[in-house]
């Protein structure tokens, strides 16, 4: 943990430290006895030396005080896991001990009983909203409100207004006067999910509301004080889009004094079969049946099958053959693009050259073979078009672009005369 110390006072946590540049920044930002280019001249200071130690700390101030106060190295996955559970930790799902989940999670509880802007990222279909739940579930707030925002399917136009809310009259069609999201989760957490995608214009109105805790409705001067503990994710690289002029460096740090990174499914290995049961008796529930039972050739299939589309495809998979199926689900009760063709008398399989390699690795190359055909009929299915098929998948284009271009597949090779012209 970073501290400053002084001659004339003790050691001050890092953040005591923040909580003081942030009163003398409120204290200067009303100053009505400096003149204002002096005061803009101490504001500038005072929010480039914040932003400063936020940098330094984004790192090792949170993840290396989760390893030595705990002295994780120490124990095994199990013992951590069960020790979190035993914390009264407030979960509502299940999962695993896969190293880097359970990082993730003792960091969210360590994060959940502050007032810290917390940023989760991961893949599409990880389960970040679930995280954010986690987060609002574990904190001083769970008795509260929880407000999700997709912030990716706003049109630009109509942001302010959703954010902020408008008066009556403020433009055509704003017949009365309007709470915003983040009006609407005063007391409470604010979920801002795709961060990434927020226009440049939004973030700008996104960064002042976090520095001053304050909003205008859309055609109104009134400020209007809110207290909305702000929790956002993203599938995108944030650090990334800062280098390339597309996301506010300042924005970036405002958000991330937080950073909790969910892995994708295919590296939580041991959860898949969890969440197998657990996603089974969710969907008999749902469909008021008995849980439908495995053959063993598709519970072979679901525990080597590499989710490119993460947790949120898996639980489709068992809705579609818990409806489809009687008592006994197999390979035909699969989405058709995902089916291995070994279920069909084509021993697709043979094809695979496995001679001198380890068991493992035959595992691996069959797996790499099943998703090059999941996603070669998936462009069939979308006509070539990725941006559909990523849609479908519920991931990301840019993700999906990177599997296409690990498997060398050419998206436009699939393309009919048509699409094409």
């Amino acid at each position: 943990m970073k501290v400053v110390e002084t001659k004339d006072e003790p050691t001050v946590s890092f953040g005591t430290l923040l909580e003081r540049i942030e009163i003398m920044r409120s204290a200067l930002r009303w100053q009505q006895q400096l003149d204002r280019p002096q005061i803009d001249k101490l504001l500038s200071q005072c929010t480039s030396l914040r932003e400063e130690v936020l940098r330094i700390s984004l790192t090792e101030r949170f993840v290396k005080a989760t390893v030595s106060g705990q002295g994780k190295g120490k124990r095994s996955l199990a013992q951590r896991r069960k020790e979190l559970l035993e914390r009264d930790f407030v979960f509502e799902g299940v999962f695993g001990e896969s190293r880097k989940l359970l990082d993730a999670l003792e960091i969210a509880e360590k994060a959940a009983p502050t007032d810290l802007p917390v940023l989760i990222d991961g893949e599409s279909g990880t389960g970040k909203e679930l995280m954010a739940k986690v987060i609002h579930a574990n904190g001083n707030r769970s008795d509260k409100v929880f407000i999700s925002v997709n912030c990716g399917a706003i049109p630009e136009s109509l942001l302010e207004s959703e954010l902020f809310g408008h008066k009556k009259g403020a433009f055509t069609g704003a017949s009365a006067d309007r709470k915003g999201k983040f009006e609407s989760a005063d007391g409470g957490t604010i979920f801002l999910d795709e961060i990434g995608e927020l226009p440049m214009s939004g973030q700008v109105k996104l960064l002042r509301v976090l520095q001053s805790n304050e909003i205008q409705r859309v055609g109104s001067d009134q400020l209007i004080v809110v207290d909305a503990r702000i929790v956002v994710a993203t599938n995108r690289q944030l650090m990334k889009m800062c280098e390339e002029g597309t996301f506010r460096e300042d924005l970036y740090y405002r958000i991330s004094v937080m950073q909790v990174t969910i892995p994708p499914l295919r590296e939580r290995r041991d959860e898949i079969q969890i969440l197998i049961d657990y996603l089974t008796n969710a969907a008999a529930e749902s469909l008021d049946r008995n849980p439908v039972k495995l053959s063993r050739r598709l519970d072979n299939f679901l525990r080597k099958y590499d989710y490119p589309g993460n947790i949120r495809e898996l639980r489709n998979i068992i809705f579609r053959i818990s409806c489809l199926a009687t008592e006994t689900a197999d390979i035909e009760h699969l989405p058709e693009h995902i089916r291995p063709k070994i279920a069909h008398g084509d021993s697709d399989a043979s094809s695979i050259d496995t001679s001198g390699v380890s068991l493992n690795d035959a595992k691996r190359m069959a797996s790499e073979e099943v998703e090059k055909q999941y996603l070669e009929s998936g462009l069939r299915e979308t006509d070539g078009q990725v941006t559909k098929l990523a849609e479908i998948l519920g991931m990301n284009r840019t993700h999906v672009q990177s599997l296409l271009k690990k498997h060398g597949i050419n998206s436009k090779e699939f393309r009919t005369k048509k699409s094409v012209g």
